[in-house]
């Protein structure tokens, strides 16, 4: 989710600045859905190993989730908006950023759209209703602000951001970021929001195969003050930076759509477990 330079974003059509960069047993595994379209080639099913029978009816029905697809695919074309000034309460950040992108030039963007398309068919299927921060991958923004307001309005029960990294090349692994207490409205879910990442954490790992991060947090838990869409969140809230674009291994995983579906089974049997 960290920054590429201009110059390479202008070679794979892509413009670059930041993004933010990190649980509870184990769920039973359920059934995935059809996923959406991908970027990418490749199978669009999910694997034999990961498509188990539902083990119960809507076991999700009543719950609210809120699913944040990081960025967004325009966002390099207006600079000047998604550089804008906000406030965070614990400092000032940019409105959105571009995000990061694998070196062959799929972006971050993309990968989240792709990623959370799937984890909301799967979320649904269950019986949640979801709110999504965006509803395509062409426009800019929302900002920051207005995506921890997203969920706040739609009083979710669980609110999940979905990253993938650009840290150095030798660094890979996922982590899952949480929010702290800063003397605001994310306080009261602090604990909450705890419980949620732990859970997915776990959930992701056992369905992906993803290791912890060798780089950033403890045993892929790491803890931030600094991000907008958590200081500003009242519902339960994390992020996940599902692995390292700029790692030629996990980046080849993020352009498989069937790893993609894997990461959005991951996710939902985990905010599933949270739920429950």
């Amino acid at each position: 989710m960290r920054a590429l330079s201009v110059a390479v974003f202008a070679l794979c059509g892509l413009a670059a600045t930041a993004c933010a960069g990190q649980a509870a047993s184990g769920e039973t595994v359920i059934s995935a859905p059809t996923p959406a379209a991908a970027p990418a080639s490749g199978s669009d099913s999910a694997p034999a190993s990961v498509q188990v029978k539902d083990a119960a009816v809507a076991p999700l029905k009543g719950k609210v989730v809120a699913v944040d697809p990081g960025h967004n695919g325009g966002n390099y074309k207006d600079p000047k908006a998604i550089n804008k000034q906000v406030d965070v309460l614990t400092k000032r950040k940019a409105c959105d950023t571009t995000g990061t992108a694998t070196n062959d030039g799929y972006s971050e963007a993309a990968f989240t759209w792709d990623v959370s398309q799937r984890l909301a068919k799967i979320l649904k299927r269950r019986g949640a209703k979801v709110v999504m921060t965006r509803s395509d991958n062409a426009s800019v923004g929302p900002c920051i602000t207005e995506r921890a307001a997203i969920g706040n309005k739609a009083k979710a029960d669980a609110a999940i951001s979905v990253h993938a990294d650009g840290a150095a090349a030798g660094n890979h692994g996922f982590h899952v970021i949480m929010p702290k207490k800063i003397n605001g409205p994310v306080d009261p879910v602090v604990g909450a929001s705890r419980k949620l990442g732990v859970a997915v954490r776990d959930s992701f790992t056992k369905t992906t195969g993803q290791p912890y991060s060798t780089y950033i947090g403890s045993k892929a838990l790491n803890f931030r003050d600094d991000l907008g869409g958590l200081n500003l969140s009242t519902v339960p809230k994390i992020f996940i930076e599902c692995g390292n674009m700029r790692n030629a291994a996990e980046a080849a995983k993020f352009r498989d759509p069937a790893f993609r579906q894997k990461v959005a089974l991951g996710l939902a049997n985990g905010i599933q477990t949270y739920l429950k």
